[in-house]
């Protein structure tokens, strides 16, 4: 696994707008090296504000979007379409503006699609989607997968203490009892977010300052989940100056 390394910007926007440049790059160098490029997306305020700001730079006509698989770290276990699922945020955000096809787009299944309220059979669906894709039945490894931060250390759908941090063979759950609502969640584990050759972990505010700062020096990734969010190549820490606050000096 990767060191961690700290980006801070000066607030949330700048913040969102530099992510958003620096995930075309990404892309674009993915696309060069192995002629598509995958990414795991987030929701959140930050993660949806890197979505639209993709949107709206030019450069992202950089990217070949029908050489692009988009994943989700997380979804709210809801109905199609609803405004609190990550995939509806992002489609408005992002993915019904520019050409990516519908195949390409992997979607965690909604409260009332083909498993109607079961969860964990939407987990193992997902668990499927991430074996075809990946080598030998293995989960891929994302060129980036994209995550926010809780200011309890919670990563996707990952919480403190849960069954899903303590989570080694599977690749997706289930969650319930969500200390946030829903309730109700589809996850990536933590050895599904490892698979990924880069990790980049995006937060603001003071409120996270905490987080942020056991995550980069405390390995107990039970107690806090983002410290166990490591990429194979690289990790990055994408901050804002609030939430950089507590981030021990650089010797």
């Amino acid at each position: 696994m990767s060191r961690p390394e700290v980006v801070v910007h000066r607030d949330g926007e700048l913040l969102a707008a530099a992510t958003a440049a620096r995930l075309v790059t990404s892309l674009v160098d993915a696309q060069a090296a192995r002629g598509s490029a995958s990414l795991v997306l987030t929701g959140g305020r930050t993660g949806i504000a890197v979505l639209e700001h993709l949107r709206a730079t030019p450069a992202r006509d950089a990217v070949d979007w029908s050489r692009v698989d988009l994943y989700w770290g997380d979804e709210r276990f809801l109905p199609s379409g609803h405004p609190e699922r990550n995939e509806t945020q992002a489609r408005e955000a992002l993915l019904d503006h520019v050409p990516v096809p519908a195949g390409r787009v992997h979607v965690m299944e909604p409260s009332d699609g083909r498993f109607g309220d079961d969860p964990e059979a939407a987990a193992a669906a997902y668990a499927d989607v991430l074996a075809a894709a990946g080598p030998d039945g293995s989960v891929p490894s994302f060129d980036v997968c994209l995550l926010g931060v809780g200011e309890e250390g919670h990563v996707a759908s990952i919480f403190p203490g849960s069954p899903a941090v303590r989570e080694r063979e599977r690749p997706v759950v289930a969650v319930r009892d969500c200390p946030k609502p829903p309730p109700t969640r589809v996850s990536l584990t933590l050895p599904a977010i490892r698979a990924a050759r880069e990790v980049w972990l995006i937060t603001t505010g003071a409120a996270k300052a905490a987080a942020v700062a056991t995550g980069l020096t405390d390995e107990d990734e039970v107690r806090l989940p983002a410290a166990g969010a490591r990429g194979l190549r690289r990790t990055l820490w994408l901050l804002d100056t609030a939430a950089a606050a507590e981030v021990p000096a650089t010797p």
